[in-house]
C-alpha cells in the first residue's frame, strides 16, 4: 500500500510541477520553487506595505548607497504568483536609482516574468505599486 500511495503522491507532484511550468514558464517555475530577495532586511532605509483587492499583502523593503538600492527584500502572505512577482520586483530594483525604479511597472515585472494567467496578472502590479510605495516613502523621509 505504501509503494502505491508513494507512486501516486510522485505523480501528483510531477502533474503539479508540469502545470506551473506551463501556467509560468521555465524561469517563472524556478522562482516559483525558489524565490529569491524572500527575507527581511533589520533597520531597511525604506520599506512599505501593500495589500491587495484579492486579499494578498506584499512587503519590500530597500536600502540605498550612493542613490542606488543595495539591497532589496519581499515578503507576502499571498499566492505564489505574488511570491514570484515580488521577487522580480525587488530583483529588477537592485542598482537602480530612484529615478530608474519609476520605471518599473506592472507591466515590465510581467515582461520579466514572462508568462501570467490573465487572472493573477494583478499580482505584478501589487508587487509593482509596493515597490513604488517604498520608493515614495524613502523620498518623503528625507534620506
Amino acid at each position: 500500500m505504501s509503494d502505491k500511495l508513494d507512486a501516486f503522491v510522485d505523480q501528483l507532484q510531477e502533474q503539479i510541477f508540469d502545470e506551473a511550468r506551463e501556467v509560468f514558464g521555465d524561469e517563472g517555475f524556478d522562482r516559483w520553487q525558489h524565490p529569491r530577495f524572500n527575507k527581511k532586511i533589520e533597520n531597511p532605509d525604506t520599506h512599505a506595505r501593500v495589500t491587495g483587492s484579492c486579499g494578498d499583502t506584499i512587503e519590500i523593503s530597500l536600502n540605498f548607497v550612493d542613490d542606488r538600492v543595495s539591497e532589496a527584500s519581499y515578503f507576502t502572505d499571498g499566492c505564489g504568483v505574488s511570491s514570484v512577482c515580488g521577487s522580480f520586483a525587488a530583483e529588477m530594483a537592485i542598482g537602480k536609482t530612484v529615478d530608474e525604479i519609476a520605471d518599473i511597472t506592472g507591466e515590465s515585472i510581467l515582461a520579466r516574468l514572462g508568462k501570467c494567467p490573465e487572472e493573477d496578472k494583478h499580482c505584478a502590479f501589487l508587487a509593482a505599486q509596493t515597490l513604488q510605495e517604498a520608493v515614495h516613502n524613502y523620498m518623503v523621509s528625507g534620506r
